[in-house]
C-alpha cells in the first residue's frame, strides 16, 4: 500500500518581489515561493503547501508589512474560493499589473515594442461574468451539495452562498442551487452546472450521470419558475442537450452600436464580459479603420462576434473557424442580421496551408485587413499564410500574453510587419487573466 504523503508544515518569511501569471506573490529566497494572496512589496509569513521542481506553493499566514495598494476584498468568500485571485488589489492596480505583464512579455519573449500603448479597456469589476462552469459535489460530512468554483489550492468545491462576479440572477443563486441539488434523488451524480446568460434569458445546463426522477424534474421546474431561469440537461455529449420543459427560448446578446444580434448555444464560446466585449469591438473597428472598399479576413471567428460588426462597415468579410457548430451559428446570425457580405467557412487553423486551401475553395480573393482572435495557444501556424496575404493592417486579439508576444515577434522579425499599438483588455477583473489587443501594419505601409 502506498504511504500517504505527510502534510507540509514548513513556514517562512520573505519579501514579495512580483506577481506570477496566476496572481500569486513571488518570494525569492533560493527557490522561488509562490504565495497566494500576497502582493508586491509586502513582507509576509507563509506556509508551504506544495513543492514543485521549479518552485514551491504556499498559503499566506500573515502580512507583516502590507502594500499601500492592498484593499479589503469585496467578497466574503475571497481567500477560500479560487474563482478570484486579485480582489485584495485595487482594480486600477490590477490593471497596472496586467499592463506590466503584457509589456514584459512583449519585451522578453517577442523582443518587440509598439509605437504606442493603448489605454486599458475596462468596465464594472463586479457582476460582469455571463458564462461560467460551476463545480458541484455532494459532501457527506456536511450532508449537502455544494455548487461553485473550486477552493484555492484544492480540488474541492468552495462552500459559498453567492458570487459577486457572476451576473444577475446567478450571482445570488449559488446557495439556492446547493439547496436544490441536495434535495434531488441523485445529488452525488451531478458534477457540474454550466451558466449561460444572454440579454434575453438565463440558461443553466446540468450535467447528470444518472437519470432524474419525476420528482427531481418537478423540483427543478419550480426552481426555474421561481427564479426566472431555464434548465437544459446534459446526460451525454456537450452538444446533446435536453430542455427540461418545452418552450425554452434560445439565447442571444445584442451589439446595439452595430445593429447586430447574435444567437448562441449555452455551451458555445462567447466573451464572458458583455460590457467589455462591446468596448473591445469598438476598439478593434477603430484600429482597423475599415472602409466600404475593405475586404477582411476574420480568423478564429467563432459565431461572428467581430465578423458581423465589421460587415456593417467593410465591403466583404470572410470568417474562418475550426468548430463547425460555431460556423453554423455564424451563418445563421449573418442571415438573421441581413448581412449578405459576411461569409463563413470551417477550417482547421492548426496547420500551415489549411487556411489557404479553405479560402481557395471559397473563391476568396485578396484581403486588405486581417483579424486574429485565437485560443491561448496563439496563431503561429497561420502566420506564414497571413503574411502571404500581404494585408495593410492586422489586429490581433489575444487571451494569453506569452503566445501573443511570440506571434508578434514572428510577424515583425520574420515577415516585416510593424507593431503600431498594443494594450490590455480587463475582460476578467479580480483574476490574473490578461486579454490584449495588438495592431500591426504590413510591410511597406507608411507610419501614420
Amino acid at each position: 500500500m502506498a504511504r500517504k504523503r505527510a502534510p507540509l508544515t514548513e513556514t517562512g518569511t520573505g519579501r514579495v518581489e512580483d506577481l506570477n501569471h496566476e496572481g500569486w506573490g513571488v518570494v525569492k529566497s533560493g527557490k522561488a515561493v509562490f504565495v497566494a494572496g500576497a502582493l508586491p512589496g509586502e513582507l509576509v509569513e507563509y506556509r508551504i503547501r506544495r513543492r514543485e521542481r521549479s518552485h514551491d506553493e504556499a498559503e499566506l499566514l500573515q502580512v507583516v508589512e502590507p502594500s499601500p495598494q492592498r484593499v479589503t476584498p469585496g467578497c466574503e468568500h475571497f481567500g477560500i474560493c479560487g474563482g478570484c485571485s486579485l480582489q485584495h488589489l485595487a482594480p486600477e492596480a490590477q490593471r497596472a499589473v496586467k499592463d506590466n505583464m503584457l509589456r514584459e512579455s512583449l519585451r522578453r519573449i517577442g523582443k518587440v515594442e509598439p509605437d504606442r500603448w493603448l489605454a486599458p479597456l475596462h468596465g464594472d469589476p463586479w457582476a460582469y461574468r455571463r458564462r461560467a462552469r460551476l463545480g458541484a459535489r455532494f459532501v457527506h460530512a456536511k450532508g449537502r451539495s455544494l455548487v461553485g468554483f473550486r477552493e484555492k489550492m484544492s480540488s474541492f468545491v468552495a462552500d459559498v452562498k453567492h458570487c459577486r462576479v457572476l451576473v444577475s440572477p446567478i450571482g445570488n443563486l449559488i446557495g439556492e442551487l446547493s439547496t436544490l441539488l441536495t434535495a434531488l434523488s441523485i445529488p452525488t451524480r451531478v458534477p457540474q452546472i454550466e451558466v449561460a446568460v444572454g440579454d434575453n434569458t438565463t440558461v443553466l445546463v446540468m450535467r447528470t450521470l444518472s437519470p432524474l426522477s419525476a420528482a427531481d424534474r418537478q423540483l427543478m421546474l419550480e426552481f426555474a419558475h421561481r427564479h426566472g431561469v431555464h434548465w437544459l440537461l446534459q446526460a451525454g455529449r456537450p452538444d446533446q442537450l435536453e430542455p427540461l420543459e418545452e418552450g425554452t427560448p434560445g439565447l442571444w446578446y445584442e451589439l446595439p452600436e452595430h445593429g447586430v444580434r447574435l444567437a448562441f448555444e449555452p455551451t458555445d464560446f462567447i466573451q464572458v464580459n458583455g460590457d467589455v466585449n462591446r468596448r473591445l469591438i469598438a476598439q478593434v473597428l477603430g484600429e482597423l479603420k475599415l472602409e466600404a472598399s475593405s475586404s477582411v479576413l476574420d480568423l478564429f471567428c467563432g459565431l461572428g462576434n467581430f465578423t458581423l460588426p465589421m460587415a456593417r462597415v467593410a465591403g466583404s468579410v470572410v470568417g474562418l473557424e475550426g468548430d463547425a457548430g460555431l460556423i453554423e451559428r455564424a451563418r445563421a446570425n449573418a442571415a438573421a442580421n441581413g448581412l449578405a457580405n459576411a461569409r463563413f467557412g470551417v477550417a482547421n487553423l492548426a496547420g500551415d496551408g489549411a487556411m489557404e486551401r479553405c479560402l481557395a475553395g471559397a473563391g476568396a480573393g485578396k484581403f486588405t485587413h486581417v483579424l486574429l482572435d485565437p485560443p491561448r495557444t496563439g496563431a503561429a501556424d497561420v502566420l506564414p499564410a497571413v503574411a502571404r496575404l500581404a494585408p495593410r493592417r492586422v489586429v490581433y486579439v489575444s487571451c494569453h500574453p506569452g503566445s501573443l508576444a511570440r506571434d508578434l515577434g514572428i510577424l515583425v522579425t520574420d515577415h516585416g510587419f510593424s507593431l503600431r499599438a498594443a494594450g490590455i483588455v480587463d475582460m476578467f477583473p479580480h483574476t490574473s487573466h490578461v486579454e490584449s489587443v495588438a495592431v500591426l501594419d504590413g510591410p511597406g505601409v507608411s507610419r501614420e
